[in-house]
């Protein structure tokens, strides 16, 4: 008598791979256990004779849907942000005015820094897109180029003259505004959200 319970076994591992997938948090590690749900359902189609089928699931069901897949999450997975180019931008009163000059690269990437680890916890990855202007980066915001901006602003001191930098975030994705919003108090930038034109809130 052939001892089937082998057979058992790899049926018994669909619903819990089908499980694993659902409840998985890192989209990466998602995929690859969707991959090997694929693979467990092909071995069980060809151990019960349907070869034709299995090669679909192999070939259709696994290889091409996790490289869709593994392709949509990369670009999904992208928050914009839109950032000036040699440009700083003075606050007067309740005026922006932009300077030009040269961007300390010193305080930029340790904000880079501060907004990766913010946003590596929901695997986040940040691309950042210059503009020349304060107006073309504003018109990127608004019409769903990009999915934040941040800018240098100097606050001059009333008392002593003295001027202070730090950075003005606005996004346009309440997502994201809800992400940073607990993290603000540590880094060197204030938030702002601001809807953008047409109604949507999503990652275009």
């Amino acid at each position: 008598m052939n001892d089937d319970s082998y057979i058992y076994i790899l049926t018994a591992l669909l619903p819990l791979a089908a499980c694993m997938v659902v409840v998985q948090v890192n989209p990466y590690h998602a995929l690859v256990i969707r991959g090997i749900l694929g693979a467990i359902a092909a071995l069980i189609y060809s151990v019960f004779g349907a070869a034709d089928v299995a090669l679909t699931e192999a070939l259709m069901g696994t290889m091409l849907a996790i490289t869709l897949y593994a392709v949509a999450v990369r670009s999904s997975l992208v928050m914009r942000l839109g950032v000036l180019e040699e440009e700083k931008v003075e606050s007067q009163g309740d005026v922006l005015k932009v300077v030009l000059t040269v961007e300390s690269p010193r305080d930029f990437n340790s904000l880079m820094k501060d907004f990766r680890r913010i946003f590596s916890k929901y695997y986040l990855r940040i691309e950042v897109v210059p503009f020349t202007s304060l107006e073309a980066l504003h018109r990127a915001l608004m019409e769903k180029e990009i999915h934040a901006t941040c800018v240098p602003v100097l606050d001059s001191d009333a008392t002593g003259g003295a001027e202070t930098k730090h950075y003005l975030t606005v996004t346009r994705i309440q997502r994201l505004y809800d992400i940073m919003q607990p993290e603000i108090s540590s880094i060197n930038t204030s938030l702002d959200y601001k809807l953008a034109s047409g109604s949507g809130e999503d990652y275009q």
